[in-house]
């Protein structure tokens, strides 16, 4: 029997004493660096996945855009140029002539005579109004329209009138005269019945810059009025000849539209220009009128139906977009244009 002081032996019943846990190994400083690195490279991994998914949404994205955008002016180049088809009822079929007269402007022949073509062909159409304001271009494509106007009418029996607004210019009224009446504002601006060929001469600005001008032709007259030339003699003959026999047909055909109403003066055919007011005592136009009042009274059909070929969306950005800035006056540099204005 022990004693209280004396120590006491338990038993382990058959278990080894655990012994006690070692103290925690410290980290090298390789492993912290080589764990340091992992992270990083993970961390990096997932920013470039991230970043290509969102690159790859975006391109989606313009892609779509642009396959939308690509259609709308696909749709809107092959769209009808033309205005609404008209209806089967009675109406005034309205034919604009606006801005200068040329083959690449919408006032050009092509698309005058094919508005033309349809105002005619449609049996709704009881007349076929001209609604001019212009100042006038090419007599050639004037000269195409008045005669495809008079064509017209004897073809399908139907009137024509001309409404001036502002103006109706040299090569516009080259146009109006085709019609059986002419009407315009009493502050309408009409006639100018004339022929012009302009052009610059630089002979002196390039003396006085030491430019010399080296030109080379084959064919003697090949360069005719050249800006960079002096002014030959023979060639201004040649081509104030030339202007005088186009002025002779344009002074021509007023005469064959306007008839014995014309009230011929020394002036008439000077160029110059009248109000509609005097326009009329002149018997170069008929009456004042616009357009509504034409329909209203003179035809007898209210319901105006446009047939004038408009440019689309598409076709103005092309035009816009598609040409240098400096093209045009490039251009007028380089080319004399003759006018009817």
């Amino acid at each position: 029997m022990s004693t209280p002081d004396e120590p006491r032996l338990e038993p382990a019943f058959g278990r080894a004493a655990a012994p006690p846990p070692a103290p925690a190994a410290a980290a090298t400083p390789a492993a912290a660096k080589a764990a340091g690195w992992e992270t990083g490279l993970e961390q990096l991994a997932r920013d470039m996945l991230r970043e290509r998914r969102s690159d790859r949404r975006w391109r989606i994205f313009f892609r779509l855009v642009w396959v939308v955008l690509i259609l709308t002016v696909l749709t809107l180049l092959f769209s009808s140029r033309v205005g609404p088809s008209a209806p089967s009822t009675p109406h005034t079929a309205l034919v604009e002539v606006r801005g200068e007269i040329a083959a690449d402007s919408e006032a050009s022949a092509e698309n005058l005579v094919a508005a033309l073509k349809s105002a005619f062909e449609d049996v709704g159409a009881q007349a076929v109004v001209l609604r001019i304001n212009s100042p006038g271009g090419s007599p050639v494509q004037a000269g195409i329209v008045n005669d495809e106007i008079r064509r017209l009418k004897a073809l399908h029996k139907k009137p024509v009138y001309a409404v001036v607004e502002e103006m109706c210019a040299s090569g516009a009224y080259y146009i109006a005269v085709a019609a059986d009446e002419i009407y315009v504002d009493k502050a309408s601006l009409v006639g100018s019945i004339g022929v012009l060929m302009d052009g610059f001469g630089f002979t002196g600005t390039m003396e006085k810059l030491g430019v010399e001008r080296r030109l080379l032709t084959a064919g003697e007259n090949k360069g005719m009025l050249d800006p960079f030339s002096p002014q030959n003699e023979q060639h201004r003959a040649f081509a104030k000849s030339m202007i005088d026999q186009i002025h002779q047909q344009f002074i021509a055909v007023v005469k064959q539209g306007r008839g014995k109403r014309l009230k011929e003066t020394p002036e008439t055919f000077s160029g110059l220009f009248w109000n509609g007011e005097e326009a009329i005592k002149l018997g170069l136009a008929d009456k004042t009128g616009n357009l509504d009042f034409v329909a209203r009274e003179v035809v007898k059909a209210e319901e105006i139906i446009d047939y004038t070929p408009h440019e689309n969306v598409a076709e103005r950005l092309a035009k816009r977009f598609g040409a240098g800035a400096g093209a045009g006056a490039v251009k007028a540099m380089r080319e004399m244009g003759l006018q009817l204005r």
